[in-house]
């Protein structure tokens, strides 16, 4: 098969990378999470994007502040309230030499809702009814109605080829064929080599790429999850930069002169979620006996949480400076973010006389799950949780796993308190409200990560409007109402905003870090 004839070289170059200083031919990188496959459309989670953005291109781009761009669509307008045209990029070639035209547009957003996995990738074209071809550079895109915010969606609409995918669009096949090499042929920056699970991802450079010759002619993607062995894989020389540097070892790296730490403002927010739902499985009275309901449903019950969390300390001390306190699901100055709303009170005593208010003079206990192995933090930010919790009277079993084991399990509704960074990744509230905040409603196409079967009417009045609303100051002052009823409901508990740090060896790499927290090779640059 085509990716095996390249192995044989590329160890060589790893081990040359590995003895010495950057060279310009080989970049190494050491990132804690990898792709779940090398479907770009199996998961909507950060690591598979950013693996993802290495050889396939978006329709709009989103840049390092997360404003869109011009992508593999040159320009957008809507031409009426239900359809957007799109003039497409001329002159771009896949990785086989294959021209990039409308239909490969057309068929990587009707095969999105076929392959897509637990971490759906279906929010993306949600408002996508069909979609006509005008000409070879030319669509028109159907929406269910008018959607102000359709561009902002394709910043992860990633192209695949409709030749080379074709046979592989089936949630059967689709694995085989990207995995393999076979269907993973996109116009992005670098071309698929091989891939292994948990291991490396090599890629050789797209010479031909519309956006120019990127610096490295290979970029080998080392996934190593535990943050004490990427650094020292860093200092040993072993990869040229990584991700994710724990708060743990950011002050020390600091005072390092052969380290340069490079630090940025993350779009991620820590969030907590209570579940909702009457009968809720990992909940129970604090001497091990069933509840009569679900304390969660109470909001004295979800104030007294909220009152229970020192954001102060859990920024100061859990993530040694490395984060903001967050009262929101969205950083400042987003589109929809609401300045009004405050910050929440850390008053424990306020919390244990919530929870006698609602009939829980002595607490309960319950089983908090988040993940330990995803964004920078997490499982210290659960610990922390676990330990204000029970000083308020809420015994709390923390358990901090993998996201491969996380994810699909809180799909399957299994939680009954968990917490996980969300990014508003296209800059605006509609993504992150309307996957999170409105009901679990497939008719509208909203709600589709809504794990905890929240329900507020007036919000999902609220930003089904606002999704029609082609007045951005119309549409922003809806989201930021919508936003201030979510927040006030407590169901979802913003924590912090998480800040994320690089580290490369002192001198030998340039680059700017992404607000989406992405490590992307073509915009790394030897030190000039």
């Amino acid at each position: 098969m085509r990716h095996q004839k390249f192995l044989a070289p590329l160890v060589v170059a790893l081990g040359l990378t590995a003895a010495g200083a950057v060279s310009a031919q080989t970049l190494t990188m050491g990132v804690r999470g990898g792709p779940e496959s090398m479907d770009p459309h199996y998961s909507a989670l950060g690591p598979h994007a950013e693996a993802a953005k290495h050889i396939f291109d978006t329709l709009v781009w989103s840049g390092d502040d997360l404003q869109i761009e011009p992508g593999l669509a040159t320009s957008w307008e809507p031409i009426d309230e239900d359809t957007w045209e799109f003039k497409l990029r001329e002159g771009v070639t896949f990785h086989d030499g294959s021209a990039f035209d409308a239909e490969d547009v057309k068929f990587s957003i009707e095969r999105i809702p076929v392959v897509t996995g637990p971490t759906t990738t279906t929010i993306y074209v949600r408002r996508v009814a069909s979609i006509d071809i005008i000409d070879p550079y030319t669509l028109h895109i159907n929406t269910d109605g008018p959607a102000a915010t359709l561009p902002y969606d394709f910043v992860r609409l990633f192209i695949v080829s409709s030749d080379a995918a074709a046979d592989y669009s089936t949630p059967e096949t689709a694995a085989e064929g990207f995995n393999s090499g076979a269907a993973t042929i996109g116009t992005g920056p670098y071309k698929f080599v091989s891939w292994e699970p948990k291991g490396d991802l090599v890629l050789e450079r797209n010479d031909d790429y519309w956006r120019g010759i990127g610096a490295w002619e290979t970029v080998i993607r080392k996934e190593i999850p535990n943050d004490s062995s990427r650094l020292a894989a860093l200092k040993a020389g072993q990869v040229d930069v990584i991700n994710y540097v724990s708060s743990v070892d950011y002050l020390a790296l600091e005072r390092d002169p052969g380290i340069d730490a490079v630090k940025g403002d993350s779009v991620y927010i820590m969030n907590l979620q209570l579940d909702q739902r009457e009968d809720t499985p990992l909940v129970r009275a604090i001497d091990g006996s069933e509840l009569d309901e679900n304390p969660f449903r109470d909001l004295r019950v979800r104030q007294a949480i909220d009152h229970a969390i020192d954001r102060e300390t859990m920024v100061d001390i859990v993530l040694e400076g490395l984060g903001k306190p967050a009262n929101q699901m969205m950083p400042p100055g987003f589109f929809g973010s609401n300045a009004d709303i405050p910050m929440p009170e850390y008053n424990p005593e306020k919390a244990k006389q919530l929870l006698a208010d609602a009939g829980y003079p002595d607490g309960f206990e319950v089983d908090l799950y988040c993940t330990a192995d995803r964004l920078p933090g997490d499982g210290a930010i659960c610990q922390g949780l676990g330990q204000m919790f029970t000083q308020v009277g809420i015994k709390t079993n923390v358990n901090a796993i993998s996201k491969t084991v996380y994810f699909p399990a809180q799909a399957r509704l299994e939680y009954s308190m968990f917490m996980n960074g969300w990014g508003t990744l296209t800059g605006e509230a509609s993504y992150t409200l309307g996957s999170l905040a409105h009901s679990n409603d497939p008719d509208v196409k909203l709600g589709a990560f809504n794990r905890i079967e929240y329900k507020n009417e007036e919000v999902d009045q609220l930003l089904q409007a606002a999704a029609t609303m082609l007045d951005a100051d119309e549409r922003r002052a809806t989201y930021e109402e919508a936003m201030a009823k979510v927040m006030a409901d407590k169901a979802y508990i913003s924590i912090v905003q998480l800040q994320t740090v690089w580290g490369t060896k002192a001198g030998t790499l340039e680059f700017t870090p992404r607000f989406d927290e992405d490590t992307l090779a073509f915009f790394i640059k030897p030190a000039s």
